[in-house]
């Protein structure tokens, strides 16, 4: 599968590259659908002991596609699509906790918004020097409503709420600091760091694996499912606000939002 999304298995691997480098992998609708599909054929992929999921280019994934979003506000009634596409994000961050082989995040460049959502979603991160992080929606007139319970779930309220309350991004130090990446490398390394990642987890037992991940995810995270459905709530509802049309707006013209 190339296009918009390449898969490359290497075993005990399995690389899904988000491949819109001109749109800094921006998750457009066709991508989040094309991803999902992804991790439905490694599921079945016997070879591949864990997944590796990077981005093409300079960025690991920019958050969601605002040209879509632009689009969309133009409609009559935009909120039932607002809402289909929340949906169907969180619908893919859920499939990617309950996936039952372990996922890691290569985060090669920036990863901002619901690419952040990504990494948080996935079992272990690493980074690079250029992997900066951040959840910049609210200078956007948005809610990180279903990134939110990951990063709370992740890294704790007091983490979570320094990022989510200021719109700032952190460089890679400090996000490894903070526990977002488990470790750094350097660039040209990265996909070989995961890929030794990926063959020491095939040393492990692929059913202890699923149920490790059942247990942190779905035991430990009980509520993560209930919160992340609330999130998406939030989050459709966000787009249909008059801060958000201006917070876009903005970021599109290259300016400083003016907020009532």
């Amino acid at each position: 599968m190339d296009g918009i999304l390449k898969i490359r298995v290497q075993p005990p691997s399995g690389t899904i590259i988000l491949n819109r480098p001109d749109k800094r992998n921006a998750l457009s609708r066709m991508l989040m659908m094309q991803l999902s599909q992804a991790f439905d054929d490694l599921h079945q992929e016997r070879r591949v002991r864990a997944i590796i999921l990077t981005g093409a280019g300079s960025a690991f994934c920019a958050g969601m596609d605002l040209d879509e979003m632009r689009e969309t506000a133009r409609e009559e009634n935009p909120f039932p699509t607002w809402r289909h596409d929340a949906v169907t994000y969180k619908e893919l961050l859920e499939k990617m906790l309950r996936f039952p082989k372990p996922i890691i995040a290569a985060v090669n460049g920036p990863v901002a918004a619901g690419g952040a959502g990504l990494v948080l979603a996935c079992d272990l991160a690493i980074g690079c020097e250029q992997a900066k992080f951040g959840l910049p929606e609210p200078k956007r007139g948005l809610v990180a409503g279903i990134v939110a319970p990951l990063l709370y779930f992740r890294l704790g309220g007091s983490r979570a709420a320094q990022l989510l309350l200021t719109g700032n991004f952190i460089d890679s130090t400090a996000a490894e600091r903070f526990g977002l990446y488990g470790e750094l490398a350097k660039c040209d390394l990265l996909w070989a760091r995961a890929h030794a990642l990926c063959e020491e987890i095939a040393q492990c037992a692929p059913e202890s694996l699923q149920l490790t991940k059942r247990m942190l995810n779905e035991t430990i995270g009980e509520h993560l499912g209930t919160l992340l459905s609330a999130g998406a709530a939030a989050s459709a509802t966000a787009r249909t606000t008059e801060a958000a049309s201006e917070g876009l707006a903005a970021f599109l013209e290259k300016r400083d939002p003016k907020w009532l």
